[in-house]
Formats: structure tokens, sequence, C-alpha cells
């Protein structure tokens, strides 16, 4: 393996356990966990590692979550669809306000509508007893706040240098 990869592996995987660890740091909100860290995660794995480590990571710490009883099965739609939407945007923009919205949508609109069939197919909801766009809410609730967290993070991580020098590491 090339030294860059075998570096970016290893932040995804430093980040993967900072997501999972993160989810501790959970509150409910009409019937869903929401754990603001998985979402500052995908931001940071946008900005360094690319829209397909994000989504990588996003999985496997819902798998992880969710194997330690931390999470449940809406972890997945939410947090993957983000990461994947976030890292396309920053791929292609640079931008971080629109990598931040990206993130927010991704999770917020996208993760929460198809959030719907994962709780009616396999989590045994009853579909009368909520409403398609039910996980809406509480999907924007947790991914406003990790955008925020991540958003401030980066912007102190760029204005002391250490944003440049991370990605140039990643980029070697």
């Amino acid at each position: 393996m090339k030294r860059n990869q075998i570096r970016k592996m290893t932040v995804a995987a430093l980040f993967c356990a900072i997501a999972v660890v993160g989810s501790m740091f959970s509150f409910p909100v009409l019937g869903s966990k929401c754990a603001p860290v998985q979402h500052m995660v995908n931001i940071l794995c946008a900005v360094l590692l690319g829209p397909w480590y994000g989504v990588a990571v996003a999985f496997a710490a819902s798998l992880f979550r969710n194997l330690l009883g931390l999470g449940s099965l809406m972890a997945f739609p939410g947090s993957m669809l983000g990461a994947l939407l976030c890292g396309l945007v920053f791929h292609f923009t640079k931008n971080l306000p629109a990598t931040l919205v990206a993130e927010v949508f991704g999770t917020g609109i996208l993760g929460g509508l198809c959030a719907y069939p994962v709780a009616t197919l396999l989590m045994g909801v009853d579909a009368s007893a909520v409403a398609f766009y039910a996980y809406i809410v509480p999907f924007l609730i947790s991914t406003v706040a990790g955008a925020i967290l991540a958003g401030v993070l980066i912007l102190a991580l760029k204005k002391s240098g250490a944003l440049a020098r991370m990605c140039a590491t990643l980029e070697r």
C-alpha cells in the first residue's frame, strides 16, 4: 500500500473511534438518538479524507454503535447520506459553508426520509403510527449541532495553520 493510503486509513479509523465514543454523548429527540459528534466526524472526513472514506467511516461507526448498543438502525441512513453529500460537495467546491449545509441536508432531509423505510421494514415500527417525514426534525437537530461543532473546529484548525499541515500530510 502507498504511504498516504495507510495514513488516510489510520485517520479514518481514528475518526471512526471518535464517532463511536462520541455517540455516548447523545440525547433522545422524538424516538431517535441524536449524536452530533457523528456529523462533526462526517464533515472532518469530507475535508481531510474525501467522500468515500467519509461514507466508510459513517458505515463502520454506525455498525460499531449498533453492535455496542449505543445506537439504532437509524444511524445508517442519516450518517451515510450526510457523509456522502458533504464529501462530494467539499470535493468539488472546497467551500466549507456549502459543505456544512450539505451535511445538514444529506443527514437531516435525505437521511430523515430514508429512515422511514428502515423504521417500518426493519425495526417493526407501525407505518400508520409514524409519518414518513417524522425523522427529519430529530435528524436536523442532531446534524445542525454537529455541523456547528465541525465549523468551529475547522475554522480554529485553519486559523492556526494546522489544517493545511494535516491536508498536506495526507496528500503526500
